[in-house]
């Protein structure tokens, strides 16, 4: 009997929130797509592995058998699929560098350019990820090290704190604010904020400063699953959307407006990797970073 460590992933996400709409959300997937996965597994294992009622899901007797060996399978596949991929690139000597939209604004391209210059024998790859999937693509293998945007999961990672960059509001060019110098948080009370479904939902709060100083809940506007989709939505006057100062400085268009918010805390971005981690070239290219933040002359 074969059954796809995906489906494990499925089974593992609905016992851990024990709801089908929760963690459907957090798989990026719809409810009925999941159910349905779900029901393979079963039918694949020949018994119910949830009890569901109208309120209620709990797992059945043979879902909590299940539990522990499912989590040991997946984290020994991740394991091995990670260490693998590793494996391949320090024998290839490539260093492979994850950063999300403008990653730490010029500290990315420069240390990139600093550490190619000094290892001209390593072959440096950059790997864009989408919204808050730095720490997803270094615990699957897919790059050595990263700038994470905080806040993040940082469980198993070693982090050091590089840059700090200031919030912005997008605005489209003919907004009522787009004329400001700067705005507050309240300032933006009733508008729609852009929002994505690939990233934690703590993330996403994070961004959209959710709940508010007052208790109150942002207005959630269109979804968007990367930069290019989310800046169509603010130039086009459907919501607004809160951004890093190096976002606000790349992401240039005559359609849009990006203005400083002054009393919300600013990003925090961390150059992480992974505590087993055993590619020495991730601690050099460390070294470099650190000698910028340092010395950013």
């Amino acid at each position: 009997m074969d059954v796809d460590t995906r489906l494990l992933r499925y089974f593992l996400a609905v016992a851990e929130d024990l709801s089908f709409t929760k963690a459907a959300e957090r798989l990026f997937l719809s409810q009925p797509a999941l159910s349905k996965q779900i029901r393979h597994l079963e039918t694949t294992l020949g018994t119910e592995l949830f009890v569901r009622t109208s309120r209620t899901v709990r797992l059945s007797a043979a879902g909590a058998e299940l539990l522990p060996h499912a989590r040991a399978i997946v984290t020994d596949w991740q394991t091995a699929t990670r260490r693998t991929l590793g494996a391949a690139a320090r024998a290839a000597r490539v260093l492979r560098i994850g950063f999300a939209a403008s990653g730490a604004g010029l500290l990315t391209t420069r240390s990139r350019a600093v550490f190619s210059k000094r290892y001209p024998d390593v072959t440096v790859e950059a790997h864009g990820q989408i919204w808050g999937g730095e720490v997803n693509a270094l615990r699957e293998g897919l790059v050595d090290v990263a700038f994470i945007w905080l806040p993040a999961d940082e469980t198993g990672l070693h982090l050091e704190v590089v840059a700090s960059e200031m919030r912005y509001v997008g605005l489209a060019a003919g907004h009522a604010l787009a004329k400001r110098d700067s705005v507050g948080i309240r300032d933006l009370r009733d508008e729609p904020i852009a929002w994505t479904r690939k990233a934690p939902r703590e993330w996403v709060d994070w961004w959209a400063v959710n709940p508010r100083s007052d208790g109150s809940e942002p207005v959630w506007g269109p979804v968007n699953d990367n930069v290019e989709e989310l800046l169509e939505d603010v130039a086009s006057g459907a919501a607004i959307c809160i951004s890093p100062a190096s976002m606000a400085a790349y992401y240039t268009r005559p359609d849009l407006v990006w203005l400083p918010i002054i009393d919300i805390e600013p990003l925090r971005i961390a150059l992480g990797w992974l505590l087993d981690n055993t590619n020495p070239l991730v601690e050099k290219y460390a070294e470099v970073t650190r000698e910028l933040v340092t010395n950013p002359g």
